[in-house]
């Protein structure tokens, strides 16, 4: 498609898709602009939603925390019914730590309680395949270039997509073993979104908010007013004896400390643009492909914390340049999972822990999650193996116990289950109120403990909140109890003999002889644990 017929359809879209910029309204629409954005944002691949969350009678409000406001805000979004959800996705030139993977628990949580609302959700992760240079802001070595050199590969853009397509996969593969629905997931690439970034570049080129120098293009952000928004940046005012220091010690050239590139030349590998040959700036290829996938506006963008005082400020300035319109309504930033204080990143040789890293000691992707609900997602969380196996041991807790429920409800002729309202309304307030994920474990456990809720209301409660909380309960317990029936039937019959024993012992109250049988069992290598039902037993390991 030529450049400028691809300008032309991307400013239609910023035209119909959103509202103009209004400190006074920010929320404000037409009816016809509505409809129109409907059509465009939320139709095709990527759109999901689950008729069973019109079921809740719950009419609290749903509220996040938004960056740009810095307050709780209850989430209104442009079109009735409809969110469109942008979280910022991996660069692709290693693999992804769990540090990392905290973000997209994090926006899959969300996701999920926007559909538990009633919400059908467009939700779109980037794949950022070239541009994103070693610094955030814009200096040192293209990460992709780095992975080539790693991998002894040669500088060419095939052999980029090979590096980035093998990581991109491993990424999207840990996000299966987190229970991520990535089937209704646009994961766009920056490398396949060229032409869209050079048409946003043509256009702030057009409006006067870019100037070049001799390694590139670069947006001139005194010429944008508010930049910063979000916050965490200092003004060139306050800081102009930083900003002189910066200059000269990174790029000269620049004319203010913040300004970012939005195209970085290099005469042997990238792309062909208006300004030369090279590839786009890593904060112009969110911008393009948030846009390209959700309109100009869109409602909820999400990220790292880390991602505030540079990548998301100068999203927010070259998509509003471009536009005229509001880029994002709702920001919604995690916190880091710290280990001795500091970040978890990939760049700290202690801190490169991955999925399978967690795996060989025992640690299930599952339980992984499980640990990260437990905290808020704006509460920065101290990493430990303790603390990990702790909710390990919690979340096998978890499962056995509703596995339990399902070989009760298998012997027994209850009548047929109905969602317990009062724990769901419960955690609905609870998952509503800026995704309080610790507070709906609580009301899980609580459920589990309560007497008076029955069995098979337990379960189809449990199940309902496993819809946001994305545990696999349902599953995880299925296979548990494959797994106890295969035990039992691998139990020796003399073994057994001595279990049946005990438990009239038991239920005679005869302490001491139970015990002794218990003895017994024990010695021929089994152990034996009493339950609401009878007993189970387990070969010792």
């Amino acid at each position: 498609m030529a450049l400028k017929k691809l300008r032309e359809k991307l400013k239609e879209l910023f035209s119909s898709n959103a509202q103009l910029l209004d400190e006074n309204s920010p929320n404000s629409m037409s009816a016809a602009n509505k409809d129109q954005s409907i059509k465009m944002s939320f139709g095709g691949k990527g759109g999901s939603e689950n008729p069973e969350s019109k079921k809740s009678s719950f009419k609290g409000p749903l509220s996040f925390h938004n960056t740009l406001s810095k307050k709780k805000e209850v989430f209104k979004p442009l079109m009735p019914g409809r969110a469109g959800l942008y979280n910022c996705g991996p660069t692709v030139y290693n693999y992804v730590t769990i540090g990392n993977l905290r973000s997209y628990v994090f926006a899959d949580t969300l996701r999920r309680v926007l559909e538990f609302n009633g919400y059908k959700v467009k939700q779109v992760i980037n794949i950022t395949d070239v541009g994103h240079l070693a610094s955030d802001a814009d200096e040192g070595e293209d990460k992709m270039t780095k992975a080539l050199r790693r991998e002894h590969k040669p500088l060419t853009l095939e052999a980029m997509k090979e590096v980035a397509l093998f990581y991109e996969q491993k990424f999207k593969d840990d996000l299966v073993a987190l229970n991520i629905d990535t089937k209704h997931i646009v994961f766009p690439r920056a490398s396949e979104t060229i032409d869209e970034q050079i048409a946003i570049i043509e256009e702030l080129e057009r409006k006067n908010y870019t100037y070049k120098t001799s390694d590139g293009v670069y947006f001139d952000t005194s010429k944008f007013k508010g930049y910063g928004k979000l916050g965490q940046t200092p003004t060139d005012e306050k800081n102009a004896e930083t900003d002189a220091h910066a200059r000269i010690a990174t790029n000269p050239e620049k004319r203010h400390q913040q300004d970012f590139a939005l195209w970085k030349f290099d005469a042997n590998l990238g792309w062909e643009s208006p300004w030369g040959m090279g590839f786009p700036g890593w904060h112009i290829e969110c911008s393009a492909m948030a846009m390209s996938n959700l309109g100009a506006t869109i409602d909820l963008h999400t990220g790292g914390i880390d991602h505030i005082s540079i990548h998301h400020n100068n999203e927010i300035a070259q998509s509003e340049a471009a536009t005229g319109k509001q880029f994002v309504r709702y920001w919604l930033h995690n916190e880091f999972i710290r280990l001795q204080g500091e970040k978890m990143a990939k760049s700290s040789a202690t801190g490169f822990l991955r999925l399978a890293d967690l795996n060989e000691k025992g640690i299930s992707p599952l339980a992984y999650r499980y640990w990260l609900l437990g905290a808020s997602y704006r509460s920065p969380i101290d990493f430990s193996f303790e603390a990990l196996k702790a909710s390990a041991s919690a979340y096998h807790k978890l499962i056995t116990q509703v596995s339990r429920l399902k070989k009760h409800l298998e012997e027994s002729t209850i009548e047929p289950e109905t969602v317990d309202f009062k724990s769901m309304e419960q955690f609905k307030a609870a998952v509503n109120d800026d995704l309080n994920t610790p507070a709906a474990l609580s009301i899980l456990w609580k459920l589990l403990s309560d007497s008076s809720v029955s069995p098979k209301d337990k379960l189809a409660t449990i199940i309902e909140f496993d819809r946001v909380l994305g545990l696999d309960i349902d599953k995880q317990s299925n296979l548990l109890l494959v797994q106890q029936e295969k035990d039992e039937d691998e139990v020796p019959a003399d073994v057994l003999a001595l279990a049946e024993k005990r438990e009239q012992s038991r239920r005679k109250k005869e302490w001491k002889k139970a015990d002794e049988l218990r003895g017994k069992i024990e010695k021929k290598g089994y152990s034996v644990k009493d339950t609401v039902d009878g007993f189970e037993l387990r070969k010792l390991e």
